[in-house]
């Protein structure tokens, strides 16, 4: 695996070095994503290859796992996944393995795409965080919290909203972006300087929620081509 390089310049990002820092280290300080960098054994395209998939996503399970017909490396790799998988499942949370080839895009975006693969924050009505982790294909991309902004507060944008919702500026007109996202969803300076996420990295970032002491980690899926390798990804 190539070897992965944190943002150096950017605080809002912390090393952690095991799952257990990873779980269990509070957000503050404006610190609002943990990164377990990793080099994992097992050769995770030899899974991919063997999983065949085309279009869409499928979801993954221990059974279809471990019925691959698989050299010792892919078992290596199909063993990373169950492992970090049950990791999670035993913290009590829902994590998802996943192989993607591609994701659904917005039909008609209009003034706000809302789909993943633009820079967003997830969102909770209570405490939560996002945790992921790319093992084979392109990495999650990261944008700093001070090289973005929010669309819904582009003047033109928010105009084009408005012209849409057909109201005023108002509560009601809050209460619009926010059932359909659109308050969630950011974008770049011009002289932004992405990040991304790396393969074999296990995160956790910061969440959309009332009360979250910090800004939330702002991200999106990585642009899938016909002729690229499915992604791998991890996702609670």
């Amino acid at each position: 695996m190539t070897p992965f390089t944190l943002p150096p310049d950017y605080p809002r990002i912390k090393r952690v070095k095991s799952f257990q820092e990873l779980i269990t280290t509070p957000f503050a300080n404006g610190i609002n994503a943990f990164c377990w960098e990793r080099t994992l054994p097992g050769n995770f395209g030899e899974v991919v290859q063997q999983l065949g998939v085309s279009e869409g996503i499928t979801t993954l399970d221990e059974a279809l796992l471990l019925g691959l017909p698989l050299s010792s490396a892919g078992r290596a790799a199909v063993n990373q996944l169950l492992e970090d998988h049950r990791l999670l499942q035993d913290h009590h949370l829902e994590p998802v393995l996943n192989c993607i080839q591609d994701y659904p895009r917005d039909e008609n975006p209009g003034p706000v795409p809302t789909d993943v693969f633009s820079f967003h924050a997830d969102s909770a009505t209570g405490e939560a965080d996002t945790y992921l982790c790319t093992y084979h294909g392109l990495a999650s991309e990261g944008l700093r919290n001070d090289e973005a902004q929010r669309r819904v507060d582009i003047p033109e944008t928010r105009a084009e909203l408005l012209k849409r919702f057909g109201g005023n500026d108002d509560d009601a007109f809050r209460e619009y972006l926010k059932e359909n996202c659109y308050d969630l969803h950011y974008a770049s300076v011009p002289s932004a300087r992405p990040f991304f996420f790396g393969v074999g990295n296990l995160w956790r970032i910061a969440t959309d929620y009332p009360g979250c002491p910090v800004p939330p980690c702002i991200h999106r899926a990585p642009a899938t081509l016909p002729c690229a390798s499915p992604r791998l990804l991890l996702i609670s």
